[in-house]
């Protein structure tokens, strides 16, 4: 029984609210959607398209999208009702320990350690490519052993690009929350702005011819390039995470999760259907598919531009996943099943500065160290995991804490959590089979940690201990 052990709504919302080695309460709705604009907006729509355009989707990308889209959408309203009646940091590890008990909440947390961190490797690499690609324009280039991962074939041993920005990133969020706002915004208007001139100059460049045949490689090829770009769909996850720091949750995380979510889906359809109207899809293989774009239509002033705001782009989404796992980190360790030490907030910065560098050095290692493309879809699989258990989750809480003040209830339930797993089980099953068996050894070596650490060290079991001890004093 102790392995489905909850802890209470009311008991959380206490604990967070104290002063003594609370967060800072500094986040706006406005704030927060550029949050998640920032974390969604980047390596989705500057590295994957071209990659899922020509292996995956051919034009029918934009139905890649579509699909993966329409998941996120019933994910998202899960997510939102939740993070606005329980809006506290740990994003869908703390919904799971309320309606399903520890064991679950800390297989969800695991896997969402996966999510965040190895996101943030993949997209600390690919900022790498891109800004080497801009140094190269400068006649600026760097010594081979330091600038991929490791690959002894190619002669490569170290990121040190992706290595550089993760700690730069770490540095700056170990300073504060406010300031990482700020910097956030600044570039997400960079980019936003950057993604509308694409949009502005390559409308006009587009080719029907381009998009026939317009499905390639069938359905099969659609539905496999909706889960790879599900990548792209992290960021209102990354909302969630935010909760305890923003003014007014429950009505403010609604409004960050949907609205972050509805911007960022209309861009990638427009910019998927343009970039391959100007390209022939079996081109698209490339790095930085929409300055190739422009390149291909000797758009090169235009491009140069591209390459600025993806690098800018990049750098949020980056910032926004380092941040996300810090307060996950945060609120496992405010639970017991990790050490104290990362749930220790600065009394100046209102930060968990130790989580955060541990966070970074870890990012940076992997990022550094590890093939981008062995990244992204172990990423995928734990996120997939994710929104299964939380549109899971909304059916077993409306049944359990009917009562419980809510900022905003999903629809029709419970046929969008049951679309929402439907959705997310058949992406899931599109997965390589490498990314099914790493996804399951992450499981396994996350259990025996658990066993070895959490369960014994869990401060919902020393309460459970207590109250005994008190039941036991007063018969």
């Amino acid at each position: 029984m102790n392995l489905i052990r909850k802890k209470s709504v009311s008991d959380m919302l206490e604990h967070s609210q104290k002063k003594d080695g609370a967060l800072d309460k500094v986040i706006g709705p406005m704030d927060l959607t550029m949050l998640g604009i920032g974390c969604i907006i980047g390596t989705g729509i500057f590295v994957l398209t071209g990659v899922a355009a020509a292996e995956h989707a051919g034009p029918a990308l934009i139905l890649s999208f579509i699909l993966s889209g329409l998941a996120c959408v019933f994910a998202a309203l899960c997510y939102a009702e939740f993070a606005s009646t329980v809006p506290l940091s740990g994003s869908a590890y703390t919904y799971s320990y309320v309606t399903f008990g520890e064991m679950i909440a800390w297989i969800l947390g695991w896997s969402l350690v996966l999510e965040y961190g190895l996101a943030a490797s993949a997209v600390a690499s690919g900022w790498s490519g891109y800004f080497q690609g801009l140094l190269d324009g400068f006649g600026i280039h760097l010594p081979t052993a330091i600038s991929s991962a490791y690959n002894p074939e190619k002669g490569t041993y170290i990121d040190i690009p992706a290595v550089a920005i993760v700690m730069l990133l770490t540095f700056l969020l170990s300073r504060g929350i406010r300031e990482s706002l700020r910097i956030n915004n600044i570039m997400v208007i960079v980019k936003l702005a950057v993604v509308l001139l694409f949009i502005a100059v390559g409308v006009w460049y587009v080719k029907p011819s381009n998009w026939t045949p317009f499905m390639p490689f069938g359905f099969t090829g659609v539905a496999s390039g909706a889960a790879t770009v599900f990548f792209a769909y992290l960021g209102f996850d990354s909302v969630a995470t935010a909760a305890e720091e923003v003014k007014n949750p429950q009505r403010t995380m609604p409004i960050g999760i949907i609205a972050s979510l509805a911007v960022c889906t209309v861009l990638y359809i427009v910019v998927s259907l343009i970039l391959t109207g100007i390209v022939p899809y079996t081109q698209l293989d490339v790095k930085n598919p929409v300055a190739f774009a422009l390149n291909f239509i000797h758009q090169d002033w235009a491009a140069g531009f591209i390459s600025i705001g993806a690098i800018t782009g990049i750098t949020t989404v980056l910032l926004v996943l380092l941040y996300s796992q810090t307060r996950l980190f945060f609120a496992m360790s405010r639970d017991g099943l990790l050490p104290k030490t990362m749930s220790k907030v600065n009394p100046m910065s209102k930060t968990p500065v130790a989580n955060t560098w541990v966070t970074g050095l870890l990012v940076s290692l992997f990022g550094g160290f590890i093939p981008l493309n062995k990244l992204a879809e172990l990423v995928n699989i734990g996120t997939f995991f994710a929104y299964i258990v939380v549109s899971i989750g909304i059916i077993v809480l409306r049944k359990t804490h009917s009562n419980l003040p809510r900022g905003f209830k999903v629809p029709f339930v419970p046929v969008v959590p049951i679309l929402s797993v439907l959705l997310c089980g058949y992406l899931m099953t599109n997965l390589s089979k490498i990314a099914w068996i790493g996804f399951g050894v992450w499981l396994i070596i996350g259990l025996i940690f658990y066993f070895l650490f959490g369960y014994k060290n869990s401060k919902l079991a020393y309460k459970n201990i207590e109250n005994k001890e008190g039941i036991n004093e007063v018969v």
